[in-house]
């Protein structure tokens, strides 16, 4: 944000004459239309799944979170390899009817509106598991004094279930705007300008750093003004429970026709969202044969899982301070610092390698200027262009991921247990070591295995703060599809999938405690 005191003129002139319109334009249409559908899609999903009982229900409420465990960037790759001009579907219809080019209409899946399709399909789940959260805490007692006053099944969920769900509603759909708003790998592929595209093509096209900054910046404005929106139209949202005793709502019996109607959405939004992509990705690995499993793969799978790893346990350890500190401090003076710097979850991943990698290339150079003058040696790149620079930017941006988890395991252990330890000339850190951490295993698993995860898809911070001839498995699957080789990126983006969805399962799981 600091860049923005020294305004470059001239960039921003030749911005605003040419891309810059796109940039705010496709951003906003991009969010706004994600929204929208991750609105539409997870609610009514949520909806059909915690009120109607139909065959195949329980199964559902788990498989729908899968396409969480879909990058945007893949899923984009799958479905252009499917629907583009070269691929099966319209090469069977030309087959089929005998149609040439340029003699009948298909949709351009390469296109803003293909993008926020793309999008909308693996970030429902937000709103999905939000939402379904919060239809199941509405008690039975509600649906019957609504059905006393004369309001049916479809009058129920307009004026009463999602009033009463809208601040999980509206939080789902922050987060995917948010998610929206982040994304290089779809709109970089798909040829959409974006202020992620355009970060990057100022940075490495026009080679200006601190202009880079200041669409970054702008970005930021657009988030956080996003975040404070969200947080505003729900601030003076709340309800409570009266009473201690709380039945959760009864599901309803289905006919046989409603019932076949029900199982074949949800099947349809799962196949769009997931199996018609891992199909996909599967039939490209066994057609390009098992040479893809060289050295250099290996490699890759290497960098990744090591990077990753990493990541999780040096991100696990921040949020461990950070929360433990905040657990024995709860004061101003901890809390503040703490949730400013869980709040890197929302700002893109280009904007935080920016960020990460202004202030540590003028420390190198500074540091090399200083040792040279002093010593006549140069340090070279120890920070910027180093390993170091891409866990600090994983750190920022998937802290907020591993201190949730970690919260949520203390706020389990009752404070007594702390007392009990100091009464037992037990010290903090010990008590730590000793009580707290053995009793939050399933917490810290979890925390790790996100941002394990998180790291595993991450794209845009990769590709620019990577160091020089390292490569991982997102980044590589992101070359192969940039080149039109989408068979040869599918090997890498299977790996990328076939990891992501043990955390997805483990969080289903979680979920999936129901009462009833």
């Amino acid at each position: 944000m600091l860049s923005l005191l020294q305004p470059q003129w001239a960039i921003w002139q030749h911005l605003s004459e040419t891309v810059l319109w796109d940039y705010i334009s496709n951003s906003l249409l991009l969010a706004f239309g994600v929204g929208i559908g991750t609105l539409i899609l997870g609610t009514s999903l949520a909806w059909v799944c915690h009120h109607y009982e139909f065959a195949g229900r329980s199964a559902f409420e788990w498989l729908l979170l899968l396409p969480m465990a879909m990058p945007a960037y893949i899923i984009a790759y799958c479905y252009t390899g499917l629907l583009d001009f070269a691929g099966p579907l319209q090469s069977a219809l030309r087959e089929q009817f005998g149609w040439a080019y340029g003699e009948y209409w298909f949709p351009e899946v390469r296109s803003l509106g293909g993008a926020v399709l793309m999008l909308t399909l693996v970030l429902y789940p937000y709103v999905f598991m939000l939402a379904r959260n919060a239809f199941r805490d509405q008690a039975q007692s509600l649906l019957e004094v609504s059905r006393a006053a004369g309001l049916g099944p479809t009058g129920y969920f307009i004026k009463v279930a999602v009033p009463m769900a809208r601040p999980a509603i509206l939080t789902g759909v922050a987060l995917a705007m948010m998610e929206a708003f982040a994304d290089f790998g779809t709109v970089e592929y798909f040829g959409v300008s974006t202020f992620t595209t355009g970060i990057f093509r100022t940075w490495f096209g026009l080679g200006n750093a601190q202009a880079a900054a200041q669409l970054s910046a702008l970005l930021t404005t657009f988030v956080l003004l996003l975040l404070l929106l969200e947080r505003g139209s729900r601030s003076k949202i709340k309800y409570y429970y009266q009473g201690q005793k709380h039945h959760p709502q009864k599901r309803l019996a289905t006919t046989p026709l409603l019932s076949a109607l029900l199982l074949l959405f949800c099947l349809v939004v799962l196949a769009a969202g997931f199996l018609i992509p891992l199909f996909m990705l599967i039939n490209w690995v066994w057609m390009t044969g098992a040479g893809q499993f060289d050295g250099h793969f290996m490699t890759l799978m290497w960098n990744s899982f090591g990077l990753a790893l990493a990541a999780a346990c040096l991100v696990l350890i921040l949020a461990l301070l950070f929360a433990y500190g905040r657990r024995l401090r709860p004061d101003a003076l901890v809390k503040v610092p703490v949730t400013l710097a869980s709040m890197g979850y929302a700002i893109p991943g280009t904007v935080i390698a920016v960020g990460v990698m202004l202030p540590l290339a003028w420390f190198d150079k500074s540091l090399d200027a200083l040792m040279q003058t002093w010593f006549g040696v140069s340090t070279g790149l120890l920070f910027s262009g180093t390993v170091f620079a891409l866990l600090l930017a994983y750190a920022v941006r998937f802290l907020a991921v591993s201190l949730h988890q970690v919260e949520t395991g203390l706020e389990r252990i009752k404070p007594s247990m702390d007392q009990a330890g100091l009464s037992l000339g037990v010290g903090p850190l010990k008590s730590l070591q000793r009580i707290h951490l053995p009793m939050m295993k399933a917490s810290l698993l979890s925390a790790i295995l996100l941002v394990f995860v998180d790291v595993l898809k991450e794209l845009p911070a990769t590709l620019i703060l990577r160091p020089f001839n390292f490569d991982t498995l997102a980044v590589r699957t992101y070359e192969l599809a940039s080149d039109e080789r989408l068979s040869d990126a599918a090997l890498p983006a299977l790996s990328i999938l076939v990891a992501g969805i043990l955390p997805v399962i483990i969080l289903a799981r979680a979920m999936n405690r129901d009462p009833r």
